[in-house]
């Protein structure tokens, strides 16, 4: 049965030729795959040519040529070297000092007041509503009902 030919995998094939990461088996099924592929053997032994320089090292003479022509006017052992110094950065005022403490005093006092504050709703929450054994005034304010009508119990209310 002929099966389409994957590209993909032909050039998978061709690279680990290329790197000698084929076993046995596969590297003949490669070398018969270039015999009739002139232009892929042509790029494999360009691959192999360049895979045994060191890239770290390929084209330094260029890279220090480029970087010693930016200056032109300094050479290697031409003198000194001159050293630049940034300016120095003012110094920070007491009211600057004072507004960054205080905002982070703020901001854990805040945060301090909101997690117990949280705290204390959800334990409320979870225990269930407690009967008020309150016998100011303040309770008759907001409750409607007298406190007569609210001891004797909803049966008798009705």
């Amino acid at each position: 049965m002929d099966a389409p030919e994957d590209e993909a995998a032909r050039l998978l094939d061709l690279a680990a030729y290329a790197d000698d990461r084929l076993d046995v088996e596969e590297r003949e099924r490669v070398v018969a795959l270039l015999a009739d592929d002139g232009e892929a053997s042509a790029d494999v032994r360009a691959a192999r040519a360049l895979a045994g320089v060191e890239p770290a090292l390929a084209g330094l003479e260029q890279i220090i040529a480029r970087a010693v022509a930016i200056l032109p006017d300094v050479g290697v052992g031409a003198g000194p070297a001159r050293v630049i110094p940034f300016t120095p950065r003012p110094g920070r005022r007491a009211i600057e000092v004072f507004a960054e403490w205080g905002s982070v005093a703020a901001a854990l006092a805040l945060a301090s007041w909101l997690g117990f504050a949280m705290g204390s709703d959800t334990s409320r929450a979870l225990v269930g509503p407690q009967p008020t054994n309150d016998t100011t005034l303040l309770p008759e304010l907001f409750d409607p009902a007298p406190g007569f009508l609210r001891d004797l119990g909803e049966g008798v209310r009705t």
